[in-house]
């Protein structure tokens, strides 16, 4: 199980994320074994992330002094070879947040683009009609439209929805699983691009750890929606990353 390896590495993941979803993630972290920092002033992001094993990207309450950071951040990783993970929460909502991305994108090698299916068509510059940060409506080949993303950027893709999709533009995986509650609260997808940012701090082929880890994060998904009761659902998905990273159960997908 990848969440058992994050465990054992503990790596310090440096995330520039947004102000909705940041203690919701930090805490998934934790509960994960791996320890968060959320640092995304301008003046100290290269030093912090110059002691981080990956950092995370998300763009999902964005303004020109965190895209500063975020860029600033993104090269230093870079120059450190430390792994980056772009969540583009919302891109296609606003001209600002597709300005943002591209400035990202462009300076900025990322490992891993995470996203939902309207966040890749906005990237891939296909005709979507979005609904704010959520995935909005339209129709794409999401395999096809990530290859061609994840070859362009020279990144691995993350698709998630009903069934996640991996690619790195050539290989393929598609993980299936979850629950439905996990659209209903905010974070959730946040939280699992942090978690895939743990990921990519582990060792060994990177490709096969982000499969395991989406797996691992279906189950999550399964557990916590036991009682399906809504407004206890993000403690629970806590409690069993917790579980899960300390390989207190062994689960499979129904």
């Amino acid at each position: 199980m990848t969440m058992y390896k994050i465990r054992q590495k503990s790596p310090l993941v440096h995330c520039i994320t947004n102000y909705v979803v940041a203690n919701f993630t930090a805490n998934g972290l934790l509960a994960l074994g791996a320890s968060p920092v959320m640092a995304d002033e301008v003046e100290e992001v290269e030093e912090m992330v110059s002691i981080a094993n990956a950092l995370l990207i998300n763009i999902g309450t964005l303004n020109t002094r965190t895209l500063e950071a975020m860029i600033k951040a993104g090269k230093k990783a870079n120059e450190l070879n430390i792994p980056v993970v772009l969540d583009p929460v919302g891109v296609g909502a606003t001209s600002f947040r597709q300005k943002a991305v591209e400035n990202i994108l462009s300076q900025v090698n990322i490992q891993l683009l995470r996203c939902n299916i309207g966040e890749l068509a906005s990237i891939a510059g296909v005709d979507w009609q979005s609904r704010g940060v959520d995935s909005g409506d339209g129709e794409l080949d999401i395999a096809s439209v990530a290859k061609q993303v994840a070859v362009q950027h020279q990144c691995m893709v993350v698709v998630t929805g009903k069934s996640d999709y991996l690619t790195d533009g050539v290989s393929e995986h598609w993980t299936a699983g979850g629950h439905e509650l996990m659209t209903q609260v905010t974070g959730t997808g946040c939280l699992l691009s942090a978690i895939c940012a743990a990921t990519l701090a582990l060792d060994g082929e990177p490709l096969e750890n982000l499969c395991e880890v989406l797996i691992d994060y279906k189950r999550v998904a399964e557990f916590a929606s036991d009682n399906q009761l809504l407004g206890s659902f993000q403690e629970e998905v806590i409690n069993h990353i917790h579980s899960l990273s300390r390989g207190a159960k062994q689960w499979t997908l129904s």
